[in-house]
């Protein structure tokens, strides 16, 4: 993967960054994202943020070898403070990361929101945790895809903040968007977990040390539900 060739996941990520924006990409890594939206002529302006000095440095060689650096901005700095007001970002991506990582990131980064931003974040795993707090700060889910790539799953959830919107705890679970559509892919994914899931639950009722209840029950209540899901 480089500038030129994104990966499936971060096509699909690009895909999902409205036409001219100005984009801020947390932990770019290369930059390749904002790169190549850039030299398709995509977005208007960029900052790549990224608290690892390894990468930092990568995005920045990635930027400049690309001849972007009028256009692109690099800053090394932890999660969305890499934005500044005078980007005056409309578009936020946060890729390649665990969904309570993401959601860790938008809660200690609220003040760099203004929340005009769409967000578009593909969680590895950690689903969950990261719709609840989309939901409980007023962020409605617009969008949502779910890809396989390399036997991994991986999703999209794009979403912006047009008032208070209330979802169930099914559809925290499984995506709002993922459940009325059913695809395929989705079927897939929940059949394989099932499957993880019931493993993990009867481990748990051969353990030698105590678990607590409340585990056991969460994992029993999310099996009843991808069993109803699949049945």
């Amino acid at each position: 993967m480089n500038e030129h060739t994104l990966s499936l996941r971060l096509e699909r990520v690009a895909a999902n960054v409205p036409a001219g924006a100005r984009l801020a990409d947390i932990g770019s890594d290369h930059g390749y994202l904002p790169v190549a939206l850039m030299r398709r002529g995509l977005i208007t302006a960029a900052v790549a943020g990224e608290v690892a000095t390894t990468p930092f440095h990568a995005a920045q060689r990635t930027v400049r070898d690309n001849g972007l650096e009028q256009q692109i901005t690099v800053r090394q700095a932890d999660g969305l403070a890499a934005i500044e007001p005078h980007d005056g970002i409309t578009a936020i991506s946060v890729c390649g990361m665990g969904g309570e990582t993401i959601r860790d990131i938008l809660e200690s980064g609220k003040r760099h929101l203004s929340g005009q931003e769409r967000l578009v974040l593909q969680p590895n795993g950690g689903e969950q945790p990261l719709r609840q707090w989309l939901m409980d700060n007023g962020y409605s889910i617009l969008h949502e895809e779910l890809l396989r790539e390399n036997r991994f799953y991986y999703e999209i959830i794009v979403a912006e903040r047009i008032g208070p919107v209330a979802y169930t705890a099914e559809q925290l679970y499984f995506g709002p968007l993922q459940l009325q559509a059913r695809s395929p892919v989705f079927i897939a994914k929940w059949q394989r977990l099932l499957l993880q899931k019931r493993k993990t639950l009867a481990s748990l009722a051969h353990a030698r040390q105590t678990v607590p209840e409340e585990k056991v029950e969460e994992i029993a209540r999310q099996i009843g539900w991808m069993t109803q899901l699949l049945a």
